[in-house]
């Protein structure tokens, strides 16, 4: 599993680097192609509940959501304050118009229910990185999102596996310990201290602004990837599918890594 791990990483890591790096629109279509891999596994995953979601209907607006930071390329005259609530008000009128529509009324609404939490948690919040990159100096927030993650994740991993004794949720993630937990955050502090540096991934960010934001990043990172392990438990799965060996699906590799962007986009927009 290891082994796998780190060939998946090795491969995917190089690719994603450059197209960071190109920006638009490379960026927003590989978040794109990740959102919709990820909803589908979602739904899958929820339609082996016997709860049947709108898993087309709710895809579209998945990447509805994420193309969203763009919107301006179709209707420039629209402010974003009238697009959004269009948009969501579209899901919510559209997707409970097709329930009422679908033959199979047994656990319909529910279903409904399902369809829009796949949309927002894995649409909206995705839609954060093509924002993120769209800001001044965005390809360098969107590495620092990135690199700390990845920091943050994989020393965990790694430390858990060697070390870890204490379980940091075993009702949740068994295989989650403090000891990996708390490396983890020790590492994603180290990492960020390069976006500081004199280099071209530096950053308008003190020393203790940098370190607090990393900080951030990884705890909510971890918090992120519980709650997916929340979702995959509650239904009774292990990993959301097996398109990246040793990693799982795309909705497992979206977990910590969509938590980060969000920390990071709030964090460059307002402080």
């Amino acid at each position: 599993m290891l082994k796998k791990r780190v060939i998946t990483a090795l491969c995917g890591i190089p690719l994603l680097i450059v197209i960071i790096y190109f920006g638009e629109p490379y960026f927003t279509t590989l978040v794109a192609i990740w959102g919709l891999l990820a909803v589908l596994e979602f739904y899958k995953i929820v339609s082996a509940s016997k709860v049947p979601p709108l898993t087309y209907l709710g895809s579209v607006f998945v990447l509805l959501l994420i193309l969203s930071p763009h919107y301006k390329l179709i209707f420039p005259q629209v402010e974003y304050e009238l697009f959004m609530p269009f948009l969501l008000t579209l899901m919510v009128t559209l997707s409970l118009t097709w329930t009422l529509l679908r033959p199979k009324k047994e656990g319909a609404f529910v279903g409904w229910v399902w369809t829009i939490a796949g949309i927002i948690y894995i649409g909206w919040l995705l839609s954060h990185f093509p924002s993120l990159r769209g800001l001044e100096e965005g390809r360098n927030w969107v590495f620092l999102a990135f690199f700390i993650t990845f920091a943050s994740d994989s020393t965990a991993f790694l430390v858990g596996r060697k070390i870890g004794k204490h379980r940091l949720a075993p009702r949740i993630s068994p295989n989650k310990t403090w000891e990996g937990a708390i490396a983890g955050v020790l590492a994603a502090i180290t990492v960020s201290l390069i976006f500081i540096l004199p280099t071209p991934l530096k950053l308008p960010l003190t020393p203790w602004q940098v370190m607090l934001l990393g900080l951030l990043v990884s705890i909510l990172g971890q918090l992120g990837d519980l709650a997916e392990s929340l979702f995959k438990r509650n239904m009774g799965v292990k990993d959301s599918g097996k398109l990246l060996p040793g990693h799982g699906g795309f909705l497992d590799r979206m977990d910590s890594v969509v938590f980060a962007g969000i920390v990071v986009y709030y964090w460059a927009l307002f402080i």
